[in-house]
């Protein structure tokens, strides 16, 4: 899919999308020019008509009622075929769209799962909402709507110019001239280098606008309590007044070509009247002559509304070519590949060689890291804020791929496993736990989709969260985020741990889990964490220098290097950074506020 779509038109594109379901797309396409074609019936039958009444004038009475009430009816079969049709039409291609945006949204999502955690945290979770919600599902609208428009858009400029030539090729002449002009300065305009630098700034603005507020709203509390408003926040202040500003550019960048396509398309009659008086000059058949001036002037109407609706679908396609492009972007953007020959690991060592990680490709995260944390054992990583510490948690479940080295399970690369392999066999626990709105049954079983009732009770209780729900007033059912229905940080970290107890995967993975909680919290998460924590491969992240006495090996972190690692007793007679660390941590809990 990555190379698929990279060197297409933005036409192509969207065609490509859009014919997903071609079947469908191709009668939605059918019966839209079926409508087309039905839409000029009433016109022809006008034209008869006025042609019976002229041929007779003055003389009424003598007009063949039968033969005008048959072009009559034409025109009623006309509407109504025209009505059938384009429903015929919006019908496949409402079937299409649904199944084209559901098959987007599927294969985008599961495209941003295969990205490293760096692409979401750059890009920002307000720009994949609106790439999500807003630019594919433009695509419904788009294929459903505007697609069969746009084929009866196309269509009806020719067939109105088939008529046109019919009836007077000089007429047709005069009516043309106007119409190309006026198409002519709408696509110089629209085309321009200019244009099309604007209105990609107005997509990127209206992104930016939308990620700002996403912030906003989720940092409310914070900036509730600080007194801050949206003037103060500074990034959606600026990201609103960048989208004023290029909405005014891009409203008026249009003003001058817009107006003069409405005003040469409203005033076709002024290339129209002319030739009108030219051949009326020189007519010697003054009926034929005053029939087809007369069906002219009633038809020149028609002309402008089909090529009115030909702009506003050719705006629709752009916008829509601007959606697809920042679909594409995220589509395009680097993912975690499996490798072609997976290995699988025969145990759980953890093994870094020589590793080198860096976030922005320039300051480097860690540098020639290397160490072992063996199966069974605990291995706690440690150092001050900035040292690298989560960085490493990070890479052990390929959240992202290194620039130097290996990581390895039992000997293989971790990059020559499959990805799903890998998830398998590590759980993650974070510190900042996310729960989401659904059943706390469900969301403990996110750990492993296939659990019965009784696994997921039976972690529950072992991570000590299963006196809390089931006090609930829908107990494991209970939906959480509903109707009020909230946790403590302590109470959400132990429904976290219970998911990691259910996986029950080899490796565990502890960033800070236990961080940050009053007493009566830590002391639960810890029991949670030591059920947990059994039989497997364990590194832990951790400020908290309590948990270094069931540490099996502790590594000590030093601006993204390995200062020191051993037992906390080897540490301990080494007098060396992890007890400068151990003091400052022992100062810390004895810290009190005094009079000075």
């Amino acid at each position: 899919m990555q190379t698929s779509y990279r060197h297409k038109s933005a036409f192509m594109r969207i065609m490509q999308i859009a014919f997903m379901h071609k079947i469908l797309m191709i009668f939605s396409c059918f019966f839209a020019v079926l409508s087309s074609a039905a839409s000029f019936a009433p016109y022809i039958a006008v034209y008869f008509i006025i042609g019976e009444i002229m041929a007779v004038y003055p003389n009424f009475y003598e007009i063949n009622s039968v033969v005008v009430m048959n072009y009559a009816y034409l025109a009623l079969l006309g509407v109504l075929l025209n009505i059938l049709f384009y429903t015929a039409a919006l019908v496949f291609s409402h079937i299409a769209a649904y199944g084209t945006v559901y098959n987007l949204k599927i294969n985008f999502v599961t495209r941003i799962t295969r990205m490293p955690v760096g692409f979401h945290i750059t890009l920002g979770s307000g720009a994949l909402r609106k790439i999500m919600n807003e630019n594919i599902e433009s695509m419904e609208n788009f294929i459903a709507h505007k697609l069969p428009d746009i084929t009866a858009a196309l269509t009806s400029p020719v067939i109105m110019a088939g008529i046109l030539l019919w009836v007077d090729w000089r007429y047709a002449a005069a009516s043309l001239v106007g119409i190309v002009i006026a198409v002519l300065m709408q696509v110089i305009f629209i085309s321009g280098k200019k244009q099309q630098k604007i209105a990609k700034r107005y997509q990127q603005a209206s992104e930016n606008t939308s990620a700002a507020s996403v912030e906003y709203i989720r940092g409310i509390a914070a900036l509730k309590a600080f007194g801050q408003s949206v003037y103060s926040f500074k990034r959606l202040y600026r990201a609103i007044k960048r989208y004023k500003n290029i909405v005014i550019l891009f409203s008026r960048m249009f003003e001058n070509s817009y107006s003069a396509y409405i005003t040469i398309l409203n005033n076709m009659y002024l290339f129209l009247i002319p030739v009108g008086i030219w051949i009326g000059l020189h007519s010697n058949d003054r009926a034929a002559y005053a029939a087809d001036f007369l069906f002219y002037l009633i038809i020149i109407p028609a002309v402008a509304s089909i090529f009115m609706k030909l702009m506003y679908v050719s705006f629709d396609s752009a916008q829509t070519s601007g959606n697809i492009e920042r679909m594409d972007t995220v589509l395009q953007a680097e993912i975690l590949t499996d490798a072609a020959n997976a290995k699988i690991p025969e145990n759980y060592d953890i093994t870094f060689e020589n590793v080198s990680f860096s976030y922005d490709k320039t300051n480097m995260a860690l540098q020639g890291v290397s160490f072992t944390a063996k199966e069974g054992e605990i291995t706690m990583i440690t150092g001050v804020s900035g040292s690298g510490k989560s960085t490493i948690a990070h890479l052990i479940p390929r959240f992202y791929d290194i620039d130097e080295g290996a990581v390895k399970i039992s000997g293989v690369d971790i990059r020559d496993m499959k990805i799903s392999d890998l998830a398998n066999i590590v759980s993650f626990v974070f510190q900042d736990t996310h729960l989401f709105k659904t059943t706390f049954a469900e969301n403990i079983c996110m750990g492993r989709t296939n659990a019965n009732k009784t696994e997921i009770v039976a972690a529950a209780k072992a991570a000590r969260c299963h006196e809390f729900i089931s006090a609930l007033p829908q107990g494991y059912e209970t939906v959480f985020g509903k109707e009020g229905i909230r946790l403590s940080g302590g109470e959400m970290q132990r429904v976290a741990i219970a998911r990691a107890i259910l996986k029950n995967a080899p490796i565990l993975v502890l960033d800070e889990a236990a961080a940050f909680f009053d007493t009566e919290n830590e002391y639960l998460i810890r029991q949670a964490l030591n059920e947990l924590m059994k039989n497997k491969t364990v590194v832990m992240i951790a400020h908290h220098l309590s948990a270094a006495k069931s540490a099996d090996k502790i590594i000590v972190m030093d601006k993204g290097v390995i200062a020191e690692q051993g037992s906390e007793e080897e540490l301990l007679r080494s007098q060396s950074l992890y007890v400068k660390l151990l003091e400052a941590y022992k100062v810390s809990l004895e810290w009190r506020f005094d009079d000075e």
